[in-house]
């Protein structure tokens, strides 16, 4: 119960992030906009497809998981972080609340109130393609968020984990930003690299198979191909949508690989912060 009172109370605080609130605007603008330029002009944003809400779902996944990753690092930074730099900490401590309850407590809530913005967004944007479509596939829609949902829960608890492991908020901010700066913007280059000097500094005609492995590292690439194996028939029809394991004969040349990636995500940062959070001097 008393990772079930913080999770409530703690939705609650989070609610009235103002920061929430304009992220969630900007991200409902793009997503009308997005739709708008999906169905308007197919032939620059979707060439060779027909306009459906299968293509849409896969052109707005990077909007989308762009959200989700910065409204994750903007409500989540604070979450434990926050609470030992002021002191409050050690009140919410003085009540029967165990470490593992305050951890818990905050994920939930912060869940909680990140999904409910993202829901509103989504049920914004998709009735908007709905009634510009003509049509509606409750299906395809539902299962990307099945997706978006864990995606959200992953990056969710790296923030959470990320801010039980420090009692700074700057260093917990640091942390988080360099997270999402080198697993979504650089890591491409991590195997490219690796390749390149195992080769005498130079690139190969064809990379091996393990950097397909080591690039669904990122979580919003590891989102990607999980919204591949839940709707595989609407990526093979899209011909800008190709698995980037197809050609590679290898067990883990799968789109399934990405709920193996998300799993390690989900669990492993809250696991370290648990681990840094339990045993720090408060």
């Amino acid at each position: 119960m008393s990772t079930l009172a913080i999770a409530k109370k703690d939705f609650r605080d989070a609610v009235q992030s103002r920061a929430l609130w304009a992220l969630l605007g900007v991200f409902v603008a793009l997503s009308l906009l997005l739709t708008y330029s999906y169905v308007e002009f197919p032939g620059l944003v979707s060439p060779g497809a027909e306009p459906s809400i299968g293509g849409l779902v896969f052109f707005t996944a990077g909007i989308v998981s762009l959200f989700v990753s910065l409204t994750a690092i903007v409500i989540c930074y604070k979450a434990i972080a926050g609470e030992r730099e002021i002191g409050s900490i050690k009140l919410m401590l003085a009540l029967p609340h165990r470490r593992r309850d305050v951890l818990f407590g905050k994920l939930l809530g912060r869940m909680g109130v990140l999904s409910l913005a993202l829901a509103i967004g989504l049920l914004i944007g998709f009735g908007f393609a709905f009634a510009m479509l003509g049509t509606v596939d409750a299906l395809t829609v539902a299962l990307f968020l099945v997706a978006t949902l864990l995606f959200t829960a992953v990056y969710v608890a790296l923030v959470v984990g990320i801010s039980a492991t420090t009692g700074s908020t700057s260093r917990a901010t640091t942390l988080a930003i360099g997270f999402f700066v080198v697993f979504e913007f650089l890591w491409d280059v991590v195997p490219l690299g690796v390749v390149y000097v195992v080769n005498g500094f130079a690139l190969p005609q064809q990379l091996p198979d393990w950097t397909f492995l080591v690039m669904q590292v990122p979580p919003s690439t590891a989102y990607v191909s999980v919204l591949t194996a839940l709707l595989p028939d609407v990526a093979a029809s899209l011909p800008t949508q190709t698995f980037a394991g197809a050609s590679i004969d290898a067990f883990y040349a799968v789109p399934e690989i990405g709920f193996a990636v998300l799993a390690f995500w989900l669990v492993a940062p809250i696991a370290i912060g648990y681990y840094r959070f339990d045993t720090a001097d408060l």
